[in-house]
């Protein structure tokens, strides 16, 4: 046994996770799997439901992958036992679960809010409310994961109530990280930037300049988008006892977009906090004295 797989006592354990079969979830599940933690997966897509069950199988993993709605409760509930009843314990939970649409605030209505609050913090609250009990009761400690996102911690135009809601997921997260810490139980969070996935495709990223090799140098300081597996390392660590001290908080997988809040790299201008006049002079936007087009 090795450095990483000793002190991460991984092999052996459970995980619940919701929303696992495609995208982030997929590359989660599959690094926890083959870090010998057992998982059990509710996914709302059956394809990719059976696509990662194939795989995970064929490489001798002791999985349970059901199809269903991690929104519905009773679908949730019976998804954790299953696993108690099949596995005995539960160790980590990771709520990858989440999903929005654009628009501007006041063209949405109280049904789109309501689904976007059912997406993204209800079934986290449902989730975490089955999970306590069951590690507890294992006297083991445990490791809760909340996937949100960097719109978490700044404005989201055209995304105000998904935003709202993965907030809302941070401070819950920190306030259940402080309840649950005297039974060793650690609450964390992961907020990506720009993944490319297939959600992110569904709901559109204007003229796909971050799909382009400059593009993204601009608006992400390490100059590439990230990784599925930049965020499933960090779901790794943190269900691992490489982070038994750490609880309450939110890892940034983001390249450090968090870090440069606003600031781009223009590839003449350099760093800056705002578009550089050429670029608006090159859009048709401003006159070539500065001012506005008239």
């Amino acid at each position: 046994m090795g450095w990483f797989e000793e002190r991460a006592d991984l092999a052996g354990t459970v995980a619940v996770v919701t929303g696992g079969a495609g995208g982030l979830g997929g590359a989660i599940v599959s690094d926890l799997a083959d870090n010998g933690v057992r998982v059990a997966v509710l996914d709302i897509d059956p394809a990719a439901a059976g696509e990662l069950r194939s795989a995970l199988a064929d490489r001798g993993h002791e999985v349970l992958i059901e199809h269903g709605d991690v929104r519905d409760p009773a679908e949730l509930a019976a998804l954790f036992e299953a696993a108690r009843t099949r596995w005995g314990r539960l160790d980590t939970l990771v709520n990858v679960v989440g999903g929005t649409f654009r628009a501007p605030f006041t063209e949405t209505r109280p049904k789109g809010w309501d689904a976007l609050l059912r997406t993204n913090l209800t079934h986290v609250l449902h989730a975490c409310h089955q999970a306590v009990p069951l590690m507890r009761a294992g006297g083991r400690g445990g490791s809760i994961i909340n996937i949100t996102t960097i719109e978490a911690h700044r404005a989201a135009p055209g995304f105000a109530v998904y935003a709202a809601a993965k907030a809302a997921v941070e401070q819950f997260a920190r306030t259940l990280a402080i309840e649950v810490a005297p039974d060793g139980i650690r609450v964390n969070n992961i907020a990506p930037d720009f993944v490319p996935t297939p959600n992110l495709d569904r709901i559109g990223t204007g003229d796909s300049a971050m799909m382009d090799p400059e593009g993204v140098k601009v608006a992400i300081p390490m100059g590439r988008a990230g990784r599925l597996t930049d965020i499933s390392h960090c779901a790794v660590f943190l269900a691992s006892q490489l982070s038994a001290y750490l609880t309450g908080t939110t890892l940034h997988p983001d390249g450090g977009t968090s870090a440069s809040a606003g600031w781009f790299n223009w590839p003449t201008e350099g760093w800056a906090n705002h578009a550089p006049l050429r670029v608006l002079r090159e859009s048709g936007t401003f006159g070539a004295d500065g001012g506005g087009r008239v």
